[in-house]
């Protein structure tokens, strides 16, 4: 058989081995993306407010808009989940609500926790007589999920109510249940977490410290108050904000692929009600896509500014206020414009333009120093941008610790067998004070009012009053509320600080 018989043989069977690649790849989607739709629940969008705030404009002809995505964690009995969550049957109501907003640059986003016992004003909501209530004040904010007595819960009245308090348009409303949380922690082999005390109360039984929880032990630990932290709706809401950072680092680290996110999305979808802009497996895919360059360090999570009133929460003013104004103007917490810039940044971040500090490079054991950067001020993201400094010099094992409120002066300290890298660590903080802590193991830089820090944008910078203004100021921002600086945790926060807000 001639060479020229042998390449064609060659060539057709491999165009038929890439034709059958091609094939499976298609099927495969194709099966994929029904198996999703079947899966997907949605609810009805005629519940939804007709009187809404208005939708982002674009700033430019097909840029990007911000988008806000409502996430609530319903705790009904029904459909098998007593079996995770103990208690009678029943609609349920909305424990855990986190309103996420996506910026325009869509590599940014904050995260807001608003406290179940929250008193706020339920908007007129639809029952299913096709009637609509009467809107109702001074109303705990998890009940506006119970409006009705559907029995998937009532979304769309949450929704409103979410819009009416905030004056943000919400995008996308996404309901996830016991059994959901279940399933998806169980697909992604488990979530790394800390619990901050054994747990033996309530059928709940879990130790203390890290440890990778699944299943219904990963259900507990999100939903329980009592026996845990601080018995608080608060505490349980910290957990919470944890939790969903180790679980968006672990399906980061296990990267896009249709095999690791297929599992999780077939959990997922079982147990998920969402609005009909996410009803289909595609549009759920592509909204996943437009969000996929988002990373852990670029996430911040804010519980709204809240203080006691008897057995209920209110929301501090104007302190709730200047967050909701924040993320309609589509600004960073610390105030930062995020229009035109493509630098949007949950917290003051280093900016792209300036370089590692001068100076010679570091050494592998400087560069692999282990280095905690904490908020000894509380105006937002300057632990953040602290850290992006440190990266910047060259340092690979920085992490935040929390916020310590109340600080006078920029303080490195350090185990004395660091003390070449704390150097280094101090000559990017002119002024700072370096205090010895033998034992310690590693290096704390605890920012000051003082923070004199090269190449971040908190210099000259338009930042907002507590009354909703803007001022110029020259070094740290100020005027940030103190209700979201203290209620503020980077995404990439060491998952056992500040658990409790007692603490």
């Amino acid at each position: 058989m001639g060479s020229s018989t042998r390449r064609r043989r060659y060539l057709r069977t491999a165009i038929g081995l890439a034709a059958v690649l091609v094939l499976s790849v298609v099927g495969a989607g194709a099966w994929f993306y029904h198996r999703l739709d079947n899966n997907i629940t949605t609810f009805d969008a005629g519940g939804v407010a007709t009187e809404r705030p208005p939708a982002p404009v674009p700033a430019a002809p097909g840029a990007q808009v911000p988008v806000n995505v409502l996430l609530l964690g319903s705790d009904t009995r029904d459909d098998g989940n007593n079996a995770l969550g103990g208690g009678d049957d029943g609609v349920g109501n909305s424990d855990t609500a986190i309103l996420v907003h996506v910026y325009a640059d869509h590599k940014h986003a904050v995260g807001v926790s608003i406290p179940r016992d929250t008193l706020v004003t339920i908007p007129s909501c639809k029952l299913t007589d096709g009637t609509w209530t009467k809107p109702r004040t001074d109303q705990m904010f998890n009940s506006a999920f119970g409006v009705g007595q559907l029995a998937k819960g009532n979304p769309a009245c949450t929704q409103n109510t979410v819009e009416k308090l905030t004056g943000l348009r919400i995008d996308h409303t996404v309901v996830v249940d016991f059994k959901g949380a279940a399933a998806m922690t169980d697909a992604l082999g488990g979530v790394e977490a800390c619990v901050p005390n054994d747990v033996n109360e309530y059928g709940i039984q879990l130790k203390k410290g890290m440890q990778k929880l699944s299943g219904k032990s990963a259900v507990d630990y999100l939903r329980a108050r009592h026996g845990i932290g601080d018995n608080s709706d608060i505490g349980r809401m910290k957990r919470q904000q944890a939790f969903l950072s180790s679980m968006i680092k672990k399906v980061q680290d296990q990267g896009f692929s249709l095999p690791t996110l297929l599992p999780l999305a077939d959990a997922a979808t079982k147990s998920l009600t969402v609005d009909e802009g996410l009803g289909t497996a595609m549009k759920l895919v592509d909204f996943a896509r437009s969000v996929e360059d988002i990373k852990l360090s670029d996430v911040t999570f804010v519980t709204a500014p809240w203080r006691f009133a008897g057995e209920r929460v209110r929301l501090v003013q104007p302190d709730a206020d200047e967050l909701w104004k924040l993320l309609r103007e589509d600004r960073t917490l610390d105030g930062h414009s995020t229009a035109g810039t493509g630098a949007a940044t949950a917290s003051a971040a280093a900016s792209p333009s300036a370089g590692p500090a001068t100076g010679a490079p570091l050494t592998p054991d400087q560069a692999a120093a282990p280095i905690t950067v904490v908020n000894g001020v509380g105006t937002a993201g300057l632990a953040g941008s602290g850290a992006d400094t440190l990266k910047g010099r060259g340092f690979q094992n920085v992490t935040l610790g929390a916020n310590q409120p109340g600080k006078q002066h920029t303080e490195v300290s350090y185990d004395p067998t660091l003390k070449a890298a704390a150097d280094q660590v101090a000559a990017l903080f002119p002024g700072a004070r370096a205090v010895e802590e033998p034992g310690s193991g590693g290096i704390t830089l605890t920012l000051g009012p003082d923070r004199q820090s090269p190449g971040t944008q908190l210099d000259s910078v338009s930042t907002p009053s507590p009354t909703g203004g803007t001022g110029t100021g020259t070094g740290a921002p100020s005027g940030i509320p103190t209700g979201i600086a203290e209620n503020t945790r980077g995404a990439d926060t060491d998952p056992c600080a500040d658990l409790t807000f007692g603490s």
